[in-house]
């Protein structure tokens, strides 16, 4: 009975379910695109903190650059030969470390000690400046001219010497170094990237004189796996490509960490220590640990990183987190209310017929249910109506996948963009085009998210139906005889 009764009222009243339902789905709708839209904000975001950090980095241990001491303003020089006559080519290679002050590779090992980490990795990041280019020398000639101090006659004299001809032509190359571990790989700056062309190094390279480039690095110098290259008069042959598993390679050239403290004349130095946490949600406290037992350092998380990514990225992850929330709690709030209120208003229409149900013996109860029923059913409705919408808005949303840029600031603790100044936050002197990354935004719906819309549909028929019933079940058989005219 309660069946047929509910299927024959909601097909004689479709309008006014309809118009209910699509209130709901409006609400549940938005509340997908809001959530979706914010879950794809998150991803972003990860995958702009895992291009900074290593796979599986919780956190990293670096420490701050200090002030120049003296005279030395730690600006590169580079010194010529110019002794030459005519045309001669000239290059030399500046090499420094960057992103603070070295570590001894001994911290490396007292890390890994500490109580709550599970591995520790040690890195050293490295600029290269290659100045290349030649100088071309200048002849002196003599020049004649005439004028009235030339002498008896007017004759003319001759002037000073000029150099003509000559200059310089040089090219300036900057990229970034980063030392690796060959055998902790998994974990470090190599660990955000997979080896697409070539190998990666094995246990017995260390010292090794043999390099990994990121694929846009060798893209643009058109090397390829067999190629060498020289960095300060030391040839290295490249064995792989690199592409990074998430937006751009902050890093140009891999190299073993020993050759790399070769290069940057930092022996058993590193610059940033990769920490991996045995427990994720004991990341604070395992930091608390470290700069209590290991003075003189900065530990940055991903938390600390977090904050300071800002660009399009961060403005529209502000806006979904705070004003779309908001607004779509305002808009399912009051898509709640004009649901209840419509139901209301078609109870007070029903006078006659819930008089008269009463008359027959219906008791106040089984009215109230007859109601509740019609309005949940409204309510999921709306809810399938709504989850179409919501599904149909985060496809369009990841169908276009707008461009969104993470301009990664400082902690202040490195002294680099990222806050790290390893090979994931080049720092000081790394290409500022480097700390600026594009990331294409997609809404993936979770399965979380269709259950909240699926609850938001049934919460708005029960609160729909409960104020529609406590109305229909206040109605009395004497009210349906004073409906009759």
């Amino acid at each position: 009975m309660f069946g047929i009764y509910l299927k024959r009222e909601l097909s004689r009243r479709k309008k006014a379910a309809l118009v209910i339902a699509m209130g709901l789905a409006l609400g549940i709708a938005l509340v997908i695109t809001v959530n979706s839209v914010s879950a794809g904000m998150q991803q972003a975001q990860d995958k702009v903190l895992k291009s900074l950090y290593g796979l599986g980095t919780d956190m990293t241990v670096t420490k701050a650059q200090a002030a120049p001491s003296g005279s030395s303003s730690g600006r590169p020089k580079f010194n010529f030969d110019a002794k030459s006559s005519g045309s001669k080519k000239q290059s030399s290679d500046r090499v420094m470390t960057q992103g603070g002050q070295t570590l001894k590779s001994s911290l490396v090992t007292e890390v890994a000690a500490q109580k709550g980490v599970s591995s520790a990795v040690g890195s050293l990041s490295l600029n290269v400046v290659k100045v290349n280019g030649s100088f071309t020398q200048g002849k002196a000639k003599s020049s004649t001219s005439s004028g009235q101090q030339g002498g008896p006659g007017g004759g003319g004299s001759t002037g000073m010497p000029q150099v003509q001809g000559g200059g310089a032509s040089f090219d300036v190359n900057s990229y970034s170094v980063a030392g690796v571990d060959v055998s902790h790989q998994a974990l470090g700056p190599l660990a955000t990237s997979k080896i697409t062309t070539g190998t990666t190094f094995t246990s017995a390279q260390t010292s090794a004189k043999v390099a990994v480039l990121s694929k846009s690095y060798a893209k643009e110098n058109k090397y390829k796996v067999g190629s060498t290259f020289k960095i300060s008069g030391t040839t290295y042959k490249v064995i792989g490509i690199a592409t990074p598993d998430s937006s751009e390679s902050t890093t140009d050239v891999y190299l073993p960490l020993k050759q790399a403290q070769t290069l940057g004349d930092a022996k058993n130095k590193v610059t940033t220590i990769y920490v991996k946490a045995s427990d994720s949600k004991q990341i604070s406290a395992v930091k608390t640990t470290i700069q209590k037992n290991i003075s003189g350092t900065t530990v940055t998380t991903s938390a600390d990183l977090a904050s300071t990514v800002s660009g399009s990225l961060s403005t529209a992850s502000n806006l979904a987190t705070n004003v779309g929330k908001w607004l779509s709690i305002a808009v399912l709030v009051a898509a709640f209310l004009v649901a209840a209120l419509l139901t209301s208003s078609a109870v007070s229409r029903r006078v006659r017929e819930f008089g008269t149900l009463k008359a027959l013996g219906w008791p106040s109860r089984k009215v109230t249910r007859q109601v509740v029923g019609e309005s949940v059913v409204n309510g999921l409705l709306g809810g399938a109506l709504g989850i179409a919408l919501g599904l149909g808005a985060a496809y369009t949303v990841t169908a276009i996948s707008p461009k969104l840029t993470a301009e990664l600031g400082s902690t202040g603790g490195s002294g680099g963009p990222g806050g790290m100044g390893g090979p994931g936050g080049p720092g000081g002197a790394a290409s500022a085009a480097k700390n600026t990354i594009d990331i294409a935004l997609s809404a993936p719906v979770s399965v979380t998210t269709i259950a909240l819309a699926v609850g938001l549909a049934v919460t708005g028929g029960l609160i729909a139906g409960a104020m529609g019933g406590w109305r229909a079940s206040r109605m009395r058989p004497a009210d349906a005889l004073r409906s009759v005219s």
